[in-house]
């Protein structure tokens, strides 16, 4: 199973980071280490005084295939999350200025959170599915499916150009704006489509 992430797939995000919005998907990997689950506790690391949340609506892949033409990828996924994409965001900005690969901002241990998966009819129309991130009761982070820059098809279709998507793996699909710092002791809830889907807290 592996944990691919697109970067950049809403324009107000783009804009925050200071980043150009993309022509093309930009994708990055987190290895299964990153992954979380069960609403357990997410840790800070000892190396980040930095770490950002940044909440996105997951895929998860039920079907192999590599080379997905964008019309056929709808059969490539039956089920839906939500999960974080912690970044340490120090990190991030210290090897891009470098003009290092930055891995070790985002593939750290536990640094992928998901909560569990509901079946795509239970929310409607996914293209329009409204999510967001509260911190500690007040809302940080709201996003609606219909504002990606990139439809679920189409990352499907271009992340399978290069890398072969299996049975379980996981995309996240991108972030909104809004995110920011997490420190130890608060509590993240997730929402997608009105429904609680995940709720730990940062330790």
């Amino acid at each position: 199973m592996k944990i691919i992430c697109i970067g950049r797939n809403y324009a107000d995000h783009a804009r925050e980071m200071k980043s150009a919005v993309p022509t093309v998907p930009v994708f990055f990997i987190k290895p299964d280490t990153a992954l979380v689950t069960g609403n357990r506790p997410f840790f800070l690391p000892d190396f980040s005084k930095e770490v950002h949340h940044e909440v996105e609506v997951v895929l998860r892949i039920s079907r192999e295939g590599s080379r997905i033409p964008e019309a056929d990828a709808p059969g490539h996924f039956r089920k839906i999350g939500l999960g974080v994409d912690f970044t340490a965001r120090d990190l991030q900005h210290e090897m891009k200025e470098k003009g290092l690969p930055w891995e070790i901002a985002k593939g750290f241990d536990h640094s992928a959170p998901v909560s569990r998966f509901f079946s795509l009819k239970r929310f409607g129309d996914i293209r329009n599915l409204s999510f967001r991130l509260d911190l500690n009761g007040a809302t940080v982070q709201e996003g609606n499916t219909s504002g990606m820059i990139f439809s679920f098809e189409a990352i499907i279709a271009y992340i399978s150009r290069f890398v072969t998507l299996r049975r379980g793996d996981l995309v996240f699909t991108g972030t909104p704006a809004g995110v920011g710092p997490v420190n130890k002791g608060d509590r993240l809830e997730g929402f997608l489509g009105g429904i609680r889907m995940f709720d730990f807290k940062v330790e």
